[in-house]
């Protein structure tokens, strides 16, 4: 169901921008704790490590466990609002476009639009579709899930009037350039992961996967994000960390702060302070992150679909009957 089926011909590119919005929508609401988590780790400059007294956080549970204490149970939800448009706006962008695209490539070339290679490229130029038209509301996102105590910014209101007045309209761009950079390879990874994995279970258990397509979806969705995530990860962190430039003040409480000049500065500054390690701070959960999001949102999806092509099909046979 995902990308263009000329057998199947049931879903529109609108549908597909239906569907992958609503597919973000649930989905963000699950992720969004871990997703706090991983920023927390990305942008804490000390070794994530209890031998370091100048940590503030050692490891998954013990973050929970002081995030819980320090800030309460909502803060595994800050900067929600913000990013649940981006979930919902990514979605829509992202599966309308690679809809478009995987039908533009088996109408206008000799590739088959289900064709792993395929769903590699247009996968990836999706996501960067979709990565432009929402930078500056991950921005506002990251900016939410990485501010303590007391808050610097009050709402998303405040935080777009403050970021444009202080910092100017490129501060909701930063770290765009590693964004675009990692979002390609891991978005094709991910789709033509997907596909690749999709076809195997289809070889291996063809009746079996018919029966239990939902949990297989899941799967298959789950795997491609651990597979596309450990591949492109270390620029997440250089974007999450560009994404702060100018919002020190605010972080002053998790731990030391580093300005950086651009993407090649952060990543020498990086290396030198925080060694090979620190390309990969954050990514346990991470991992986990990717994994159950993008299990989610395939899953999501294609369950939309599958609702909008019943949905469509009754429509017909009732107007056959009329």
């Amino acid at each position: 169901m995902v990308g263009y089926d000329p057998e199947a011909r049931c879903v529109s590119s609108v549908e597909a921008a239906a569907a992958g919005s609503a597919s973000g929508l649930v989905s963000r609401v699950f992720v969004s704790p871990l997703d706090v988590i991983k920023i927390r780790f990305q942008l804490q400059i000390e070794q994530l490590s209890s031998r370091n007294p100048g940590a503030k956080y050692h490891g998954i549970l013990q973050a929970i466990q002081r995030i819980f204490q320090e800030e309460g149970l909502a803060a595994f939800w800050k900067g929600h609002v913000p990013a649940q448009f981006l979930s919902v706006g990514y979605g829509a962008v992202q599966f309308m476009a690679f809809e478009s695209l995987t039908k533009l490539v088996h109408n206008v070339t000799s590739y088959d639009a289900r064709d792993s290679f395929v769903h590699f490229v247009c996968g990836g130029l999706a996501a960067c579709t979709a990565t432009v038209s929402v930078q500056p509301v991950d921005t506002l996102r990251t900016r939410f899930a990485a501010q303590g105590e007391p808050k610097i910014y009050r709402n998303l209101r405040h935080a777009v009037v403050t970021m444009y007045q202080t910092e100017g309209p490129r501060t909701f761009y930063r770290g765009l350039t590693p964004t675009i950079v990692a979002i390609f390879p891991y978005a094709g990874l991910q789709f033509s992961s997907y596909n690749i994995l999709q076809q195997f279970s289809e070889w291996v258990m063809p009746a079996e996967g018919k029966k239990g397509g939902n949990i297989k979806n899941l799967v298959c969705g789950s795997c491609a994000g651990i597979i596309s995530k450990t591949l492109t990860y270390p620029f997440d962190v250089f974007k999450k960390r560009l994404q702060v430039g100018g919002f020190e003040h605010a972080r002053a409480a998790f731990g030391q702060v580093r300005t950086y000049r651009g993407l090649l500065d952060c990543i020498r500054q990086i290396m030198r302070e925080e060694g090979p390690g620190g390309f990969f701070k954050g990514l346990s959960p991470s991992l986990l992150k990717a994994a159950v999001s993008t299990g989610l949102v395939f899953f999501w999806y294609e369950l939309f679909c599958s609702l909008l092509c019943a949905l469509k099909s009754t429509d017909n046979a009732t107007r056959k009957e009329g």
